[in-house]
């Protein structure tokens, strides 16, 4: 089993890591992308990513944290992005939840494309964050194609605007939401979604799913995860564990 997006670097989880990682294994799950979200954080998952096996990282600018941030910025994404443990640009994309000004939503595609010709320039794919932002960004998508693949992590909008965006060669990530007993948004999108392009991820330490919510997330609960996405889909879930493996090998070229 595999979690395709986590962030060990939060500092709610990086100072226990190493029972993180032991647990998670003991679960059953040796693969890992821990994501960056800025320049610091994209350091420290690279660090993370050498002092484990089955560890890789993302580097990227998340559209929440593009406060003071140049091309200087950038630049050190596009330098840390050389490392042989990284594996994708991101987490990047468009959060308009809490940014309603155009001028902060403009600045927010601006940095999504620019991170997008980076990671061409790199040949590596991206992981998209989209917050109440789909139609954006699918349009930047359509304009501007990730050469390399792409997933959208924590995927939770309609199953109409999923095979939009599958016809663009996407996957998508499912989280602990598809446990929730009300979440009918994230289940449908589970259901709707093609088996070669599902990815399980937590996203720890937040989303726990049941029976965690409420608790701090970790990398071994993906066992609920994908026990629920299977049976969503109605497959066991050693077909699904199969699936997921093939799709994270696929998107970020890595053998597991």
């Amino acid at each position: 089993m595999l979690d395709s997006h986590c962030h060990w670097n939060d500092d709610t989880l990086y100072p226990e890591r190493n029972e993180i990682f032991k647990r998670a294994v003991e679960a059953g799950v040796t693969t890992f992308l821990v994501v960056g979200w800025d320049v610091a954080s994209s350091k420290k998952a690279i660090e993370i990513a050498h002092e484990f096996p089955g560890v890789y990282a993302a580097v990227g600018i998340h559209p929440e944290n593009l406060e003071g941030c140049d091309d200087h910025s950038l630049e050190e994404i596009r330098r840390l992005s050389f490392d042989p443990k990284v594996i994708a640009i991101g987490e990047i994309g468009l959060d308009y939840h809490w940014f309603s000004e155009e001028t902060e939503r403009q600045k927010q595609q601006t940095w999504f494309i620019r991170q997008i010709a980076l990671a061409n320039e790199r040949n590596l794919p991206i992981s998209i964050h989209a917050r109440d932002a789909s139609q954006d960004t699918y349009d930047i998508l359509v304009e501007h194609r990730p050469n390399a693949g792409a997933v959208l992590h924590c995927y939770s909008g309609s199953p109409e605007m999923e095979e939009r965006f599958a016809k663009l060669g996407l996957y998508f990530g499912f989280d602990g939401p598809i446990t929730y007993k009300n979440a009918a948004n994230p289940k449908a999108a589970v259901q709707a979604c093609p088996l070669d392009r599902i990815l399980t991820e937590t996203d720890c330490p937040y989303l726990s799913p049941v029976p965690y919510r409420g608790q701090r997330n970790e990398s071994s609960h993906i066992v609920e995860i994908l026990n629920a996405m299977a049976s969503l889909k109605g497959i066991p879930p050693k077909a699904m564990e199969e699936n997921v493996a093939n799709n994270f090998m696929n998107l970020f070229h890595v053998k597991l």
